[in-house]
Formats: structure tokens, sequence, C-alpha cells
């Protein structure tokens, strides 16, 4: 007999189908009915016959047809949500699905996995679990650690030996012993009181690269967890079962408490889960529906989940690699807007940086001069105004190997701390299996990802200030020698106005954000946690630093290709090509005004993709290659990003270059 599970007005309910050939209207009206049913006041029905309703699959929202037939519509075991007339604007109502629904009813379970070990993840390998590119299994030697571990908690256990989080209390209650009989229930309760956090919850993508994480600290073997109860963890995340986690409500220390909380509350079964399947849901009922059982906490497990700096540094993870991917992308979209403003390539002379080697500017200037070398990539806009009488250029132009280079090595800076990080033990009380003991440390404490973090978005907030600077040369008559605004018509056209303004909107938000989280610290937990590092905020903020830059470099980005327009037929040099015609690929001129918004997310698409690297990166690994003497001293970003990233990009043949 197939068996649905329909959510109504936050409520779910499992409805059996003896026919198959019974329609979606039939399965909504029993849905309804059996909500009207257990409730007190009949949810305010006076029948099930005053309802009004839709029903929409979980998976992907799509809207069902009251007349199919459920066999042909749905596949047995199904969640759907029954929408009532009227409901949408409830403040109680509970969408099934996380924002950008459209981005995740296109998963699909990965059949490749990694292998953790707890000492070799890297940021690149955390956000593709985090994307669902992968799923996890544990090395033997990981499996041997976390079981030596776990033998220590146990002989504790037995010996009634006073331990901290394993027999006593926590915090302020680290002197309360616990009765043995107790053990277990300390560890839910510990759990349960910590899942506190506030706000929206994080989206699939970092719930699972924040799970990811801690699986991968576990599987140190510091924890004391089992490994039956570390494999549980495992099959969760491999189910992509990904419970409710608010973002808001981490100090930093002891660890993320909160938001960990809130992931282990669900591998319990309590409170709610996603899942790609089911959507939003119990977690009980999301578990039963990937056949997977909820966790039952032994002692110290629950102390194990929830102490650590993960929800910082899955996070901040996640803001290396999109700072890496702008700052990148910064260089070329740059070097696009000078040739439009009909700039000289002068200032970035091998031997002007010679004499300042900082790797950083070193590396901008060479992808500079390998986007722009006139020898090696001809451009007609350059040729038009060779003989000009111009020396040299604003400090936004001629200063973007200093201003560039400094956010290159300032990410290599922070990538390095995150990679270490994401690779440490970070609980309390760690267990040293090869001791035979326990020791109580500061190891939780997020000082370290939270200092990064904030010191990554003032280095990297300079992209979106200079780019700024950049757009209003472009837009500014005055200065650029193009139409005001890069439109035909001016006055009838507003052309880059307002969208001008929005950049500088962003880099103003910017500037409140960059402001240090980890200059603060409250005294928490009755003054036994009196020094905290605030690195959640640190993180988050981070992020929305960093897509502001995204944003206006996309708008740089729109810009500059239109000022291209203006100077057509003139070409640019091979590469700018490619990158201006990725751009004409999903983003027109503008002959007169449209709706820019839409624009303006397409090309920031291009940049969180990384698409506008991929086309250009050929060209400056070509030319890396001719020049090796002149380009040897490249950023260890470059090195980490730019060589991963040729595994999968093709060289032109040397007849388009």
């Amino acid at each position: 007999m197939p068996r649905y599970t329909a959510h109504v007005r936050g409520e779910w309910l499992a409805v059996p189908c003896r026919d198959a050939q019974l329609t979606v209207g039939w399965l909504g009206r029993e849905a309804v009915r059996r909500y009207i049913k257990n409730k007190p006041d009949n949810g305010g029905f006076a029948s099930v016959d005053d309802a009004r309703f839709l029903v929409r699959r979980c998976n992907g929202l799509g809207l069902l047809d009251n007349e199919d037939a459920l066999g042909a519509a749905l596949e047995d075991n199904e969640f759907v949500e029954v929408v009532i007339e009227g409901d949408a604007m409830s403040p109680d109502f509970i969408p099934s699905q996380p924002e950008g629904v459209y981005l995740y009813s296109k998963y699909r379970e990965p059949e490749k996995y990694i292998a953790l070990d707890g000492d070799s993840l890297t940021t690149e390998d955390l956000v593709s679990l985090g994307k669902g590119h992968y799923k996890i299994k544990l090395t033997p030697t990981a499996e041997k650690r976390v079981q030596k571990s776990r033998e220590v908690i146990d002989r504790i256990v037995e010996e009634k030996t006073v331990v901290y989080g394993i027999t006593t209390g926590f915090g302020k209650f680290a002197r309360t012993v616990i009765p043995v009989s107790k053990l277990e229930e300390l560890q839910f309760n510990l759990v349960r009181s910590h899942s506190s956090g506030v706000g929206k919850p994080l989206i699939p993508e970092r719930c699972r690269m924040l799970l990811a994480l801690r699986i991968n600290v576990l599987a140190k073997g510091y924890s004391g967890i089992s490994l039956e109860t570390l494999k549980q963890v495992i099959e969760v995340f491999n189910a992509s079962c990904l419970p409710y986690v608010p973002e808001k409500g981490t100090v930093g220390a002891s660890g993320d408490l909160a938001p960990l909380s809130h992931l282990a509350l669900g591998l319990i079964g309590e409170g709610k889960m996603w899942s790609p399947k089911s959507g939003w849901a119990d977690a009980k009922y999301v578990l039963a529906a990937h056949g997977l059982k909820p966790i039952v906490l032994k002692p110290k497990e629950g102390l194990a989940l929830i102490n650590g700096t993960q929800m910082i540094t899955s996070l901040g993870s996640e803001a290396v690699e999109r700072a890496s991917a702008i700052a990148r992308q910064a260089d070329i979209v740059a070097a696009l807007t000078l040739e439009v403003l009909k700039g000289t390539t002068k200032a970035f002379d091998t031997d002007i940086h010679a004499v300042r080697p900082h790797r950083g500017q070193v590396e901008v200037a060479f992808r500079f001069r390998s986007l722009l070398d006139s020898d090696h990539h001809p451009s007609e806009i350059a040729e038009s105004h060779r003989f000009c009488d111009r020396v040299q250029d604003a400090y936004t132009l001629r200063c973007c190997p200093q201003v560039h280079g400094v956010v290159n090595d300032t990410i290599a800076f922070v990538k390095n701390i995150i990679t270490t990080e994401i690779n440490s033990a970070t609980d309390n009380p760690m267990v040293f299996a090869n001791r035979g003991e326990t020791i109580s440390g500061g190891n939780f404490h997020g000082e370290y990802p939270a200092k990064a973090l904030d010191y990554l978005a003032i280095g990297v907030h300079e992209l979106a200030a200079i780019s700024e600077r950049r757009i209003e040369r472009l837009c500014n008559p005055s200065l650029s020698e193009l139409p005001a605004f890069l439109v035909a018509e001016g006055g009838l056209n507003s052309g880059f106005m307002i969208a001008h303004c929005t950049a500088a909107a962003l880099v103003s938000e910017n500037k409140a954000l960059c402001h240090p989280s980890s200059v603060d610290s409250l005294s928490t937990s009755a003054a036994t946690e009196d020094h905290v590092s605030m690195g959640g905020w640190a993180a988050r903020k981070a992020l929305r630093v960093i897509e502001h830059v995204e944003q206006v470099l996309a708008i740089e980005l729109l810009a500059a290709c239109q000022g291209i327009e203006f100077l057509r037929p003139l070409k640019t040099t091979t590469p700018l090509e490619k990158v201006y015609d990725l751009v004409r690929s999903v983003v027109r001129p503008w002959i007169k005004d449209r709706f820019m918004a839409p624009d303006i997310e397409a090309a920031h698409r291009l940049l969180v993709e990384q698409k506008v690297w991929e086309v250009a990166a050929p060209y400056i690994e070509k030319y890396r290659m001719e020049h090796i003497p002149e380009s040897r001293p490249v950023s260890p970003t470059a090195f980490s990003l730019e060589f991963l990233h040729k595994k999968s990009t093709k060289i032109p043949e040397s007849e388009d270059l």
C-alpha cells in the first residue's frame, strides 16, 4: 500500500493510500481531514469541504493537478505540501523548501566519495562537499583512532572517574557530579538546552559544510565519540538530511555551541530537518524517509558533537574560496576597464614590480601583462592611442597590482589559518588515547579564525572600493571620453547612472561590515567563558562583504563591456574579447534603457561560477609558460587556485592566441 507524507500548516501527516488511481485532490482532502481531526478547534474549519487548497511536491515545489492519479503524479513515500488558500502569508506558514529552491531541486545524489582522516581536508574539498558533489567515508586509520579514543571514555565511565563533561555538568556546573544512571540523559539535555539559536536556517550548502567539517574533526580521534555513532552521522550526511541550524547565536567560544547543538538536535531526531526528498519536516520523519534512525547518545557524545569552531570555519572556508575566485577575476575585469579607458600598460612593467617584490603584487602585474601585452595579443584599441600624450593613468588603473596584490596576499594568509583550523581538534576535554587520559584546554576558542576572517573582509573589500571608482570613470564622460553613463541619447536614457549608485551603496555598506567583530568580547556562562571571539559574526559578515564585492565587480564588468560598444569596430586583445563574448552570451548591449537588475545578477552568476576566469585562464597560463623567469614569484593563492584550475581548462590552439 503506497504511503505519502503531507505537510499541512506546520503539521506532518502520514496518509496511506489503498488505490494508486485515487487523485491528488483526494490526497489533499484526506490530509486536511486528518489535520482537522487532530486539532481541538478543528483547525478553524467546520468541515473538510470548507478547505480550499493546492498540492505541491516538496521536492522542487512542483504544483500538482488535483485531478491527476496519485500513481502517475507521485512516487511511493513521497512528501507533499498541502497549502490552504489564504495561508501563504500567514506568520505560521513554514515553507517546505529553503530559499533558492530552484537550486536544490536539481540535486542529484553523488556517486564519488571523499575519505576523511581529520588531517588533510582542504577548503576546496569542504566547499565541494557543501555543494553535494561527494559522499563521505572514513579512512581505516581514522576508524582506529576513533575506537581507541572511545575506549578511554568507556573506561572513565566504568571506573566512575570525575571528568568534565563526561561525569560532570558543563560550564558553571563543572563541579556537579552526575550519577552514572543519568549520564546519557545529561548528553541529551546538553543538546536540547544548547539549541538556542535564532535567525534564518543555514542554506543546504552551508549546513552540509558544517556537518562535513564536524565529521572531519571527530575523525581525528580526540573527541571520544564511538565509531558506531560517527558512522550514523556520516549516513545522515550521505543521505543529505540536513538539520535546521539558525545562523545566529554563537559567540565563538566555547566553540560554536548553539549552531552545533541544532545540528546535533536533528541527528537525535528532534527539531526540524531538510532533505531534497522531503523538504522541511520534523527530523524523525526525514530520517525515517531515508531509512535512518535517530542517534542515541552515549556518555560524552553530546559534548563531542557540539564543541568546536566548525560554524566559523566552515563559513570561513566558503569565504576564502569565494574571495580567491573574485580576486582572480577582478584582475580580468580591471584589465578590460583599462582597455576601454585607453590606459597605458607601462605601469605593469616587470622591472617596476621586481623592486617591490610582494608576491601578490608581482602576480597581479603579471596577469595584466598576460592579458594586455600588445606583442602577444595585438589590440586595435591600444593601437588607436599608441601615440597619445598621456603619460600615466589614475591610481585606480595604475595601482591595481599594489591594491589587488595585497588582497591576494591577505587571502593566502587567511587560507593558511582556515586550512589549519579545519584539520584541528577543537573539543574540550580532549581525549588522548596514547596517554589514556582526558585533558581540559581551550582549543574551542575561535580567536584564530575570527581574527583571520575580520582581516579577510577588510582586505577583500578593497576590490569593491577600487572597482567602484573605475565604474565612476567609465560613466563620467569627462574622464572616459565615452557617452555619459554609457548609453546613447542620454537624458532620454539613464544608462548606468543608478547601477553606479548601487555599487556605491554596496561599498558604503561594506565599510560598516568591515568593522572587526573579534575586537569585541562579552563574558558568558556566569563568567566561566569570560573572553569570547565573536567569530560567527566575523564569518557571516565576511561572506556578506565578499558577495557585495562580487556584485560591484559584476557592475564594472557590464559597464566595461558596454564601453566597448562605443569603441567598435576596434577590438581589444584576444582574451579580453573572449570575456566580452562570454558576457554578451547572457547580457545584450544597451541600446536604450531596460530592466537592469537581471543583467547585474547574470553577470554576478558568471563571476560566482568563475566563468570569467575559465575563459581567460588558458591565455594567462600560456603566457606564463612562455615567460617563466619573470613569472616565478607567484603568490600562494595563485598556486593553490590557478594551478588547480589548470587541470580543467584547455589551452586554445596556438593560432587562436
